[in-house]
């Protein structure tokens, strides 16, 4: 299937790479079909696009927490899960969204609102996580420097 986006123009996706949130995601509960989208142009970036498949203009920069919160493990109750499916710990996807402000070094992650992915069933929620360990804006440019700094 090809799709128009705002960012990457129009790209091809195979049926079997669109995700189904069954409720929307937080803030949008009428966008229920996603992919994820990895720019290959820059290399070593963590950072993946959720593209929104029914709405070319909507895409969020999304990440692996534990790239940038090694101790990343919030506590989810199981009825958020069940419509996902059975799921094992192989087939588990977490991501959480990136906010890139002007200012660089004020990029952060939310780790209260994660996504969830049952990467088999192809099916994912956006929960709350009710603990203040895990903050909406968790700072990661230090952290990220750091990384790419280890890298080189």
């Amino acid at each position: 299937m090809e799709i128009k986006t705002k960012i990457f123009g129009d790209v091809n996706i195979d049926d079997d790479k669109i995700i189904l949130f069954p409720n929307g995601i937080i803030g949008f509960p009428d966008l229920q079909h996603f992919t994820l989208i990895h720019d290959e142009e820059k290399e070593g970036n963590n950072i993946h696009w959720l593209q929104s498949v029914e709405e070319p203009g909507f895409a969020m920069p999304v990440m692996d927490p534990l790239l940038v919160a090694k101790d990343y493990n919030p506590e989810v109750e199981d009825n958020h899960l069940i419509p996902l499916g059975e799921m094992t710990a192989e087939d588990t996807l977490v991501l959480v969204t990136v906010t890139v402000p002007k200012d660089l070094t004020q990029m952060s992650v939310n780790l209260q609102a994660p996504i969830i992915i049952n990467a088999d069933s192809k099916k994912a929620t956006q929960i709350i996580v009710n603990s203040e360990k895990y903050p909406i804006k968790f700072y990661i440019y230090d952290i990220l420097q750091k990384m790419k700094k280890e890298g080189e």
